[in-house]
């Protein structure tokens, strides 16, 4: 199999769980067991393969095809178009850009596409090559969800702890970073919630679906994996409040220090506005200034200053601006 055909993967697997590589010209439903194939729809063999071979109308081809999509379940004829997402964990990418994964689900059948690459169906396909992969379709895709809910799990983790980290952090450090660190979870954390809330919708009704394929034991694990992205949403809703929070603590904070600076600016320039306007005053160089002829003249007018500057400072301490 290659990627450059667009069949990244495919599998038959039987009804033991046992699965088994197959080729472009091995992708029927199986008499037993199901067909899981695995497409690349950035190559024109796999979009070419949809819409001519794999029996799906143009609806539905075009519900996988689509450039932009959101978390759903939509029944359609005798199968479901379930498009789900996850974190963006490839390298040099942000998580929150999150990877969608659309998939067509009927009793024998999965087809699942991709534009980027996901981590969580390689785990899947890991779990097949272990021997202990799903042994049917509804195995199949509460899975799937398992593994795209458990790789959220370090992500949403890591913005609680950089915001425990920003808040209990030191209050001398650097205010201009902590607010773009701030301003940044925040981002992050509303991104992260736009795509889960959908989801968990998806989710939802995935559960409430009453599917031939989907088991008992396998809508169990599906109400899991929901309750988790239940509390993955409430988590990314909770930090965003803490950040909106954290931000308007920084922000009385620096508005707090900025009124302490300018207080003491006035206080001093109310010290000083009495002594400017004496020496502005014995400065204007015309004659009859007291003082001018003797020599003591600049020893008391230096001491008056002092003691109308001491002066002050007792009344704005008597009247409490000190």
């Amino acid at each position: 199999m290659s990627g450059n055909d667009g069949l990244i993967w495919a599998y038959r697997v039987d009804d033991g769980g046992q699965a088994r590589a197959v080729e472009w010209d091995s992708l029927d439903a199986p008499e037993t067991g199901f067909c899981w194939a695995h497409l690349d729809l950035e190559a024109a063999p796999a979009t070419r393969w949809l819409r001519e071979k794999s029996g799906l109308s143009e609806i539905e081809c075009s519900a996988l095809l689509a450039e932009e999509t959101r978390p759903r379940a939509t029944l359609m004829r005798d199968g479901l178009v379930l498009i789900l997402r996850g974190v963006n964990l490839n390298p040099g990418a942000d998580p929150e850009d999150m990877v969608s994964v659309r998939m067509w689900v009927e009793a024998d059948r999965v087809i699942t596409v991709r534009r980027r690459r996901l981590l969580a169906l390689e785990d899947v396909r890991e779990r097949f090559a272990e021997g202990r992969g799903a042994s049917n379709v509804g195995e199949f895709v509460s899975e799937l969800a398992d593994r795209l809910v458990e790789r959220m799990s370090g992500v949403i983790g890591g913005l609680d702890e950089r915001l425990d980290h920003l808040e209990e952090g030191d209050q001398s450090g650097d205010e201009r970073e902590t607010r773009r660190k701030l301003a940044g979870l925040r981002r992050e954390s509303i991104a992260l919630r736009r795509h889960l809330a959908p989801q968990r919708d998806a989710l939802a009704r995935l559960c409430t679906e009453r599917l031939p394929w989907l088991g008992d034991l396998a809508r169990l694990a599906l109400r899991e994996a929901l309750d988790r992205t239940t509390r993955y949403v409430e988590d990314l809703e909770a930090t965003r409040e803490r950040a909106a929070v954290a931000q308007d603590e920084l922000a009385s904070r620096l508005s707090e220090q900025l009124n302490r600076r300018m207080y003491a600016l006035s206080v001093v320039a109310g010290v000083f506005l009495p002594l400017s306007f004496v020496t502005g005053l014995l400065g204007i160089n015309v004659g009859g200034i007291p003082g001018a002829d003797t020599g003591w003249g600049f020893a008391a007018v230096s001491a008056s200053l002092v003691l109308l500057a001491l002066g002050e400072i007792a009344l704005f301490r008597r009247v409490g601006w000190l």
